[in-house]
């Protein structure tokens, strides 16, 4: 089992270094870590008591690390959730935030549950997912990943400059998609075939 601090570090290692991409809402971001979240968090690193691009600019990893493991993992309570699902929503709560949660309650709600999509874990939501990882131990991990990639085509289908997230310049799964990825079993990736398949409307 990996500890927190190991899941942590991954995501820092997967998200990179600095970038600020006009097409991203969550404007200039480091390891992760967003101008915005920085702002909310009131994370003011060179001190001239107001926080913006530069600060961002002196994130170390180490405080991003912090950053997600107390207000990503412990304030929305993912360690409540059974140890196969930690890993995967801790890691969708640092890209997409509450709706991290709401994807595995409507998850739940499709396997029978009749759960509040919220976004919030709470006991219902930890008893449902406990429910399901006694039922199906071996794919659930799956299951929701499979529907955060889901989560992830839909949002490039609404939001066409979302789309080089999704899908490479040169044609092939993108950064969102492998990253969904990660979490399921491989038998349960999609062949290039179906990608472009399911890519094939965005022109």
């Amino acid at each position: 089992m990996k500890s927190v601090e190991q899941i942590a570090e991954e995501i820092v290692a997967r998200e990179g270094g600095f970038v600020n991409d006009p097409d991203d809402p969550g404007g200039a971001t480091k390891y992760g870590v967003t101008i915005h979240t920085m702002r909310r968090l009131g994370v003011d690193l060179n001190g001239d008591g107001d926080v913006g691009t530069a600060d961002v600019r002196r994130l170390s990893r180490a405080q991003a690390r912090d950053i997600f493991i107390a207000h990503y993992y412990e304030t929305p309570r993912i360690g409540d959730l059974p140890e196969v699902l930690r890993a995967t929503v801790f890691d969708m709560y640092v890209n997409a935030g509450a709706n991290a949660v709401k994807i595995l309650q409507e998850l739940l709600n499709d396997m029978g549950e009749a759960l509040t999509v919220d976004g919030v874990i709470g006991p219902q939501t930890i008893a449902a997912a406990e429910r399901a990882a006694r039922a199906a131990p071996d794919l659930i991990a799956d299951a929701y990943g499979i529907e955060r990639r889901n989560y992830y085509f839909a949002l490039a289908d609404r939001r066409p400059a979302s789309r080089k997230y999704a899908r490479t310049r040169a044609g092939g799964k993108g950064g969102w998609i492998r990253r969904a990825e990660e979490f399921i079993a491989p038998r349960y990736h999609l062949s290039d075939a179906a990608f472009q398949r399911r890519v094939a409307a965005w022109g």
